[in-house]
């Protein structure tokens, strides 16, 4: 069967921009198409659309000619190397070619596939499940922006700029959906990608040199002690709806993530100068915890003891059933704001705080690696504002006679 093969050439003017319009590139073969960037602009007036080329003898038209004969030439020219290895042609497989990546030469989804495999191999020693999961989730995203916005399944790496990286972040925010923190937490993985082939010489110019991704003003959610104290009073019949909520409770007491207090086991609790204290590392980041039981939590524990089927402290179900029955609680405690078991965490930070515990004592609790991530728990409380006002007062009370 012989193969149809063909190149053309034509504008778009939907993107015309002070009179003048990008030139775009067409490859047919056998049926299949893949169009690109010509990076080359003209005057729309210049352009002819039955002839595929700039109409006139000017010095733009020329110019503009001869790197569409240039292009053409070249796309020619891989159309025959890609037939020499491959029995079956596809357009996609000759602006590849054009675009500088084909066997052998590194891509971008190529070189996160490669990264992907090798993270995986360390989840459990040095790495987590979870930000495996984010990578994957990352690679899920990237190829998606590229078939949507380039209309191409892989990109070279030497083709990377800080208009793809503006581009994709823009996409993860108002296609996706995703808020502004979330699209730089996403956007640290390709960095990290980037960067590697910068390293290893496989780009010339890392296009995240100059491109900085804001994180946002990150707002974190917390229970008022009215709150808490209406969530440890309400009666639960349902033993499930108790347990959620209990769970929840001794969270806002230590601080203690969901996994974290799903990873407990009867090693992690230590005695300290004569007080129970759980000493334990976050399954995020492998941070060291610190934290001394107080009544309330230590009471939550005992309540559970004869539960336990194993070492773990708590028999606790997946996140996303404790994320529903806590709010299947607080509806009952006519809490309206949206809960979540994290936001224990975060009400423990901001009642530490509100009651005057030294940030890097709660820092130390919550197994931050920077006091700074600690600040952004720094609540401004009236209460705390009122007492700190008063003493205030009384320090400076009669210094200045009216």
């Amino acid at each position: 069967m012989r193969s149809t093969f063909r190149t053309a050439f034509y504008v778009n003017r939907s993107k015309e921009r002070n009179g003048h319009v990008p030139i775009m590139g067409r490859i047919t073969i056998n049926g299949t198409i893949a169009q690109f960037s010509c990076k080359l602009l003209i005057k729309k007036e210049l352009w002819d659309a039955r002839g595929n080329r700039a109409s006139g003898r000017s010095h733009e038209a020329e110019e503009v000619n001869n790197a569409l004969d240039s292009i053409r030439a070249r796309i020619a020219g891989h159309y025959r190397s890609v037939s020499e290895r491959s029995a079956y042609v596809t357009a996609e497989m000759v602006r590849n070619a054009f675009h500088g990546f084909g066997i052998g030469q590194e891509t971008l989804l190529r070189a996160f596939d490669r990264e992907n495999a090798a993270f995986s191999r360390r989840v459990g020693k040095d790495r987590s499940m979870r930000t495996y999961r984010k990578y994957l989730t990352v690679r899920k995203y990237v190829g998606e922006f590229m078939r949507k916005r380039y209309r191409r399944s892989d990109m070279a790496m030497s083709e990377l700029s800080e208009d793809f990286i503006r581009d994709f972040c823009h996409y993860l925010r108002c296609e996706a959906g995703l808020s502004q923190s979330t699209v730089w937490v996403y956007s640290l993985p390709l960095k990290h990608i980037v960067t590697a082939a910068h390293c290893s010489g496989s780009i010339q110019r890392n296009p995240f040199a100059l491109f900085r991704v804001g994180c946002g003003r990150t707002e974190r959610g917390f229970l008022t002690e009215a709150e808490m104290q209406a969530l440890s009073a309400v009666r639960l019949d349902d033993l499930n709806l108790a347990m959620a909520r209990d769970l929840f409770l001794f969270g806002c007491w230590t601080g203690i993530s969901f996994s974290d207090i799903k990873n407990l086991t009867a090693e992690h609790l230590v005695e300290i100068n004569g007080r129970p204290w759980i000493v334990s590392r976050r399954q995020k980041t492998g941070t060291v915890f610190q934290v001394r039981l107080m009544d309330a939590p230590m009471r939550i524990l005992k309540r559970y003891e004869p539960f336990r089927t194993d070492s773990r402290l708590f028999n606790a179900g997946s996140l996303g059933t404790m994320n529903q029955r806590i709010k299947n609680v607080a509806k009952k405690c006519g809490i309206s704001r949206p809960v979540s078991f994290h936001l224990a965490r975060h009400s423990f930070a901001v009642m530490a705080m509100n009651y005057g515990m030294p940030i890097e004592s709660i820092s130390r609790i919550l197994g931050h690696t920077s006091i700074a991530t600690t600040q952004i728990y720094a609540k401004v409380i009236c209460a705390r504002l009122e007492r700190d006002m008063s003493a205030f007062e009384e320090t400076v009370r009669g210094m200045f006679p009216g």
